[in-house]
């Protein structure tokens, strides 16, 4: 099995299949220089007892990808069901058996300097082991950044576009050199939007709320995932509203969600313990079901699982096209 990094990795580029190392762009991408693209995060779990990777709600993924490259004009010729099966493809060959995370791109990728954007576009998709995103077994230590959330009339932060995370770097950066886990970005208004590169749920009184995607918030699909089980298996009250950031004090249990961090528990807020600092009944109860129906574990969420080594036989060679 290949390891993260390694250069002989198989990927999908230019309608091929290939190893990273052949994977190359030139240094006028118009991509590398205005930050014109989009790019998707897809996880895929390994189940030991069953001997099987999940690719987790695919479908929904590559929908959603595809959408967002129409904020940039971006054209990506394949459709969901193909885009998945190309990723189901890329596992096979990398003969991945651990969690992984995938990693569509889709970009301009004209050679010359000028923004204008109307010109080529291409797109590849990585797949790489990958554990963790946020090492932290205990929870999170998070503290407001300085910088606020991008606007949607400025560059859209529902789209993963890549010129925007500049946004979320900056913050990052802050927070780490300033002791903390992560960043948590309050938009314009003043509002709690998000974690650096994940959504943000508060229990409070009982009710699970998280804000609304009109707060300049991704539209995650690892929320949306979150939103139903807990309707679904604890018959929790979910509500889509502002939060001041003085509620942050003032709740219950605070945690992240994001398909790279899966659901991780907040602790302190700007050096402030959240309720008694420890993991919370609710944000525990939300973890393991998360763990549970993204492993196979739960009948009723096997419609969010393409399996990868029991699915259908591999694609013929640039079968999709660039």
């Amino acid at each position: 099995m290949k390891a993260e990094g390694d250069p002989n990795l198989i990927v999908y580029f230019n309608g091929q299949y290939m190893p990273m190392r052949e994977a190359q762009v030139g240094i006028l991408t118009h991509a590398l220089h205005y930050g014109t693209g989009v790019f998707e995060g897809i996880r895929a779990y390994w189940d030991e007892a069953e001997d099987e990777m999940f690719l987790l709600r695919p479908i929904e993924h590559y929908e959603r990808w595809k959408q967002n490259c129409g904020i940039l004009r971006i054209g990506v010729p394949a459709s969901a069901e193909e885009l998945s099966e190309i990723t189901l493809e890329i596992l096979r060959r990398n003969n991945l058996r651990t969690n992984a995370y995938i990693r569509p791109l889709a970009y301009k990728s004209s050679e010359r300097v000028g923004v204008a954007t109307d010109d080529q576009d291409a797109f590849a998709i990585v797949a790489l082991p990958f554990g963790d995103y946020l090492h932290s077994d205990k929870g999170l230590h998070v503290g407001v950044s300085s910088w606020r959330r991008v606007e949607d009339n400025a560059i859209p932060a529902r789209g993963k576009i890549c010129g925007a995370y500049v946004n979320s770097a900056l913050a990052t950066d802050d927070a780490r050199r300033s002791g903390f886990d992560e960043a948590l970005f309050l938009n314009e208004s003043g509002h709690v939007a998000e974690g650096a590169t994940c959504n943000l749920f508060m229990v409070r009184k009982g009710k699970l709320i998280t804000p609304a995607v009109t707060e300049n918030v991704l539209e995650g699909i690892t929320r949306d995932s979150i939103m139903e089980l807990a309707q679904r298996e604890l018959g929790l009250q979910v509500v889509e509203r502002a939060i001041d950031r003085s509620e942050l004090y003032l709740c219950d249990e605070l945690f992240f969600t994001g398909t790279a961090v899966g659901v991780m528990p907040i602790l302190q807020v700007d050096h402030r313990p959240v309720r008694n600092a420890e993991i919370g009944l609710i944000t525990a109860q939300i973890r393991q079901l998360y763990f549970d129906a993204t492993h196979g574990h739960m009948k009723a969420y096997r419609r969010w699982l393409a399996p990868v080594y029991k699915s259908q036989p591999q694609l013929e060679e640039a079968a999709i096209p660039a």
